[in-house]
């Protein structure tokens, strides 16, 4: 569950909060006065987010990824070794 404050209280605890974000995973909600609330959510957890959107975006991509999803919760496909999907794809380890 999000910590909800206050713009006040935000600013006079600015850094817990930021510690709060980036160790614990948590998003703040910070309500203002004459504004919109705004969100406090670690960077990473930003871009995860946009990434996501950005591939179910396409509604014909977002059913290939559910279907595949639905496959590997139910057991099909196939686990292979990091190293073998390397080789398969002619990548060099080392890069």
């Amino acid at each position: 569950m999000a910590i909800e404050t206050t713009y006040t209280q935000a600013r006079a605890n600015l850094k817990t909060l930021l510690d709060e974000v980036a160790e614990n995973r948590e998003q703040v909600i910070i309500h203002r006065r004459e504004g919109a609330d705004v969100a406090l959510i670690a960077a990473d957890e930003l871009r995860g987010l946009i990434e996501t959107a950005h591939l179910l975006r396409s509604p014909r991509n977002a059913q290939r990824l559910l279907a595949a999803l639905r496959r590997a919760q139910a057991g099909g496909g196939r686990a292979d070794a990091l190293e073998k999907l390397r080789a398969d794809l002619g990548l060099d380890a080392a890069e």
